[in-house]
């Protein structure tokens, strides 16, 4: 039943004012509503709702990801836009970041303000 369903995502942040700025500014998603409850944001036809909570501990896996064109171009323009790109020790990546998968994909992460670990990744 649901595989006919839209799926939307959600995180949480404890700061929505800073969690918007980084979300709309920074990543470009243009935002649907703005309460007390959540941020929703409209990612390329994907809601994602970021909760508005007083604490949590942010997993220590990737949280969202994005399959983009050119990783390259991607991590370049969000390096330029002050994204710093997480490095993970047992990963061989290069100096920006990216990881070529066993698979032959290539993945960067960085994290939201948050500490929520977003990826990109590209084939």
């Amino acid at each position: 039943m649901l595989d006919r369903c839209k799926m939307m995502a959600f995180l949480a942040t404890r700061d929505g004012r800073r969690a918007r700025a980084f979300y709309e500014t920074t990543l470009g998603f243009t935002v649907l509503s703005d309460d007390g409850f959540a941020l929703a944001l409209d990612a390329n036809g994907t809601v994602v709702r970021i909760q508005k909570v007083d604490s949590f501990d942010a997993h220590p896996f990737t949280a969202l990801g994005w399959e983009v064109p050119d990783i390259d171009r991607a991590v370049e323009q969000l390096a330029a836009a002050g994204v710093a790109f997480e490095h993970f020790g047992g990963l061989d990546q290069n100096d920006r970041g990216v990881w070529r998968s066993p698979s032959g994909a290539r993945v960067a992460w960085f994290k939201d303000p948050d500490g929520n670990t977003l990826g990109l990744g590209s084939q």
